[in-house]
Parts: C-alpha cells; structure tokens; sequence
C-alpha cells in the first residue's frame, strides 16, 4: 500500500525532540531505517511510522496519508520553542520484496516485507499482495489492526521491532513497560484458519459470546483481535468459520 506520506523533519534539536516522543531509538537510525509509533500519555496507539536519517541530520517520516494531518499537529504542539522544522517532501513511496535497489530500505519490522524507496514520481509497477504477505506474517497495518484504541503491546509492535524497552522516556512509556511486566495480555493480534470470508471488522462470536474481530484475510487465515480466554474453540465471523490453535505466546515471538 502506497498512499502515505513523507514528511521532513530538520533542525539541530530534531533528534531529541523525537527520541522523547516514540517507542523507539532514534540512536539505531545509524544501522538503517526504525519503526515506531506515538502514543497517547495513557500509552495508546495515536500513530505508527518509519523514521529514515538522511546525511544532514534530518530525518524522514513515512506515515500513513489518514495519519498526515493529525501527525504533524501532533508533532507541533509537543515541540515548542524546539529548533525543529516539518515540512512536507511530496516523495512518493515505492515497495518491492528481494534485493532491495540501490536507494531502497530493508522493511525494518520483518525480513519478509520487502523493501521501500522514496521518489518524486508514483510507483506503478508493484503487483505484490501485500496484505498475504501481512496475514503470513502477522504485520498489522495503519487503520485496519491499528486502531486508536488499541495498546502497541497488544498489536506486537515490539515483536516488529517498533518499541525499545531500555531507551529512556517517551510519551506513553510507564504504561507501556508496566504492561509488558507486570500484566499477561488478554486480548491481541493473532493469526486464525478461517473458511469463507467477512468484511474486516466483523465480529466473532464463541457459542454466543462475543470473542474478538476478524480483520485481514488471505490464503485460508486472517488477523484477528482476539480476547484470548475466549478463543479457545470453534468461532464465527458472519457466516464464515474461525479457528485458532495458537496460545498468547504465539503473538510476541
């Protein structure tokens, strides 16, 4: 999916500005590419992103187009008097799997998702199904399983890489540890066997309680939300059939 947008943050504060923000190290932009979120300062998801260095200190932001707007009133509001500039790039994303090309960016959340390049013009030769590759690998995405009233623990940014548990504080940064070590998560993202199909969002049902919500599907599985103490046997979503064979620990490994 390409509808997003680049923005450019620049400033000789940019990067502590924003390593007080996000989940995760701004110190890691020197191996390559991040990928993080904001959260609220009750620590849920407000938005997830990837964070690329450029040579001049500068960093860009790739987000999700829905996002753009909120993102950067967000981003405004927090830096105050901060030397920090956004501005918008008008870069396009472009996606591909294999050997990534000379100017593009190994997908930091799995080696299975490919690469990404920004360039001034649209990309229009990408046939790849995304969203099997997401279902195959348990890869949420920005408005489907990335909801605003979701906790990232819950949507395993820390299993993809998008929250660092030994950086300092960032905005949301005690609930989010107290959840990964004081709590076992009852509800989360899981991969599910499902036959037939259901709009995204539709909700499952064990026997006549409500258990979670199926979201993307592809090849016989599917994303689903799942309350994990009433997953345990035979759902449904509509009228399609879910199954789930996994455990907790399934979900952030």
């Amino acid at each position: 999916m390409t509808n997003r947008r680049i923005l450019r943050l620049s400033g000789k504060d940019t990067r502590e500005f924003l390593q007080g923000l996000i989940t995760n190290d701004i110190g890691k932009l020197e191996q390559g590419p991040i990928y993080a979120a904001l959260l609220t300062p009750q620590g849920k998801y407000l938005a997830d992103f990837f964070v690329i260095g450029q040579s001049d200190g500068a960093v860009l932001l790739d987000v999700a187009d829905s996002l753009g707007d909120m993102l950067v009133q967000r981003l405004t509001m927090y830096k105050l008097r901060a030397d920090v500039q956004i501005d918008e790039t008008g870069l396009h994303l472009h996606r591909g799997i294999g050997t990534p090309p000379p100017d593009g960016y190994t997908d930091p959340r799995h080696p299975q998702m490919g690469w990404r390049a920004y360039r001034d013009q649209s990309q229009t030769d990408d046939q790849t199904d995304w969203d099997s590759l997401r279902v195959a690998h348990l890869v949420p995405e920005t408005g489907v399983e990335l909801t605003p009233d979701t906790f990232v623990l819950e949507v395993g940014l820390d299993r993809l890489n998008g929250v660092d548990f030994r950086k300092g504080c960032y905005v949301g940064q005690e609930v989010t540890a107290r959840m990964r070590h004081k709590t076992k998560l009852r509800k989360g993202l899981a991969q599910v066997d499902v036959t037939g199909s259901a709009p995204v969002g539709t909700e499952l049902l064990s026997g006549d309680k409500p258990a979670g919500s199926l979201l993307t599907q592809a090849d016989g599985k599917a994303i689903a939300y799942l309350r994990f103490d009433r997953a345990t046997g035979p759902m449904t979503a509509g009228s399609a059939q879910v199954t789930w064979t996994g455990s907790e620990s399934d979900t952030s490994n």
